[in-house]
């Protein structure tokens, strides 16, 4: 269902476009239990929109979360949701709520095994599956449920796995644990994973964390509001830099008869290639002011796509 790269090009001005799942960069969780939150989303920057009925929703108010769910898919929506963890008592009952449903994809809480993802595939055949390792035990486990049936992309959930674990955040601890999910989702061909969110109004802060996520090689990040959702697409996407480079090796390339000339053209043919896709599907063209139009460097070897 979703592997090809979408051929949409949607307007950066526009707001409420959505972007394939596989290349998606923006994950905004909305609070199920507020409906009047669902619609404000659905215009946002959002790639994709995650209707939360987990840690946003306490336990009396789990009906109520789902009745509105179940309102908003029937009206013809098809978002994403995010399902309590498999083993606690809600998880059957989210299940069972959605399998009568068009809901664009679920996001599986607290997943620390294959089965629970296997589970939850079987209950819900042919919906994506975002896994979302939040714990020690599930990253110890990562590779095998990155290769699980069902798992589409990886999550991490980053406030759950310091309070597990009693990480600090700065990004030299969770360099390990964000190398993991990196390697995992490379390993079992899936797209690149999603990191976890940034608790904060910080313009800067937020731009800072989500360079972070593209460093180790992140291609989603969780979004915790709306406002959030175009810093983090515009950090996550080729920057008009890397777009200038691709365009100038492609120029230079041909004017030299098009054939390899050494062992490095293999490898920027493929960069150049992933920079101007991309570009493409996001709706992102170049610039006509750069600021040194005659030579653009190529990008560092950490450039993530």
């Amino acid at each position: 269902m979703y592997d090809q790269p979408s051929t949409f090009e949607p307007d950066p001005g526009e707001s409420g476009f959505r972007i394939d799942p596989v290349l998606a960069r923006s994950w905004l969780l909305v609070n199920g239990a507020q409906y009047d939150r669902f619609a404000p989303a659905a215009r946002s920057r959002a790639d994709v929109v995650i209707l939360d009925i987990e840690d946003a929703v306490a336990p009396k108010d789990k009906d109520s979360a789902r009745a509105n769910v179940v309102r908003w898919l029937a009206e013809g929506n098809t978002d994403w949701v995010r399902i309590n963890g498999f083993g606690t008592p809600w998880w059957a009952d989210d299940l069972e709520m959605l399998s009568g449903t068009a809901v664009g994809g679920v996001m599986l809480a607290m997943v620390e095994s294959v089965d629970h993802v296997t589970e939850t595939a079987r209950r819900l055949p042919d919906v994506p599956i975002v896994a979302l390792v939040e714990t020690a035990r599930g990253l110890e486990r990562i590779t095998e449920i990155a290769a699980a049936k069902g798992t589409f992309r990886l999550a991490f959930g980053i406030g759950d796995f310091r309070r597990d674990t009693g990480f600090g955040d700065n990004p030299a601890t969770l360099a390990y644990a964000r190398s993991r999910f990196t390697i995992a989702a490379k390993a079992a061909q899936l797209p690149s994973a999603i990191d976890g969110p940034t608790v904060g109004s910080s313009a800067r802060k937020l731009s800072e964390a989500t360079a972070v996520s593209a460093e180790f090689g992140m291609t989603g990040k969780i979004c915790l509001t709306p406002e959030q959702c175009a810093t983090v697409n515009e950090g996550l996407s080729p920057s008009q830099e890397e777009i200038s480079w691709a365009r100038e090796f492609f120029a230079e390339f041909q004017r030299d008869g098009g054939e390899i000339r050494n062992g490095s053209d293999l490898p920027r043919i493929a960069r150049a290639d992933k920079i101007l896709d991309l570009a493409k599907a996001y709706g992102i063209h170049e610039s006509e002011f750069g600021d040194d139009p005659d030579h653009v460097p190529a990008p560092s070897d950490t450039f993530h796509y």
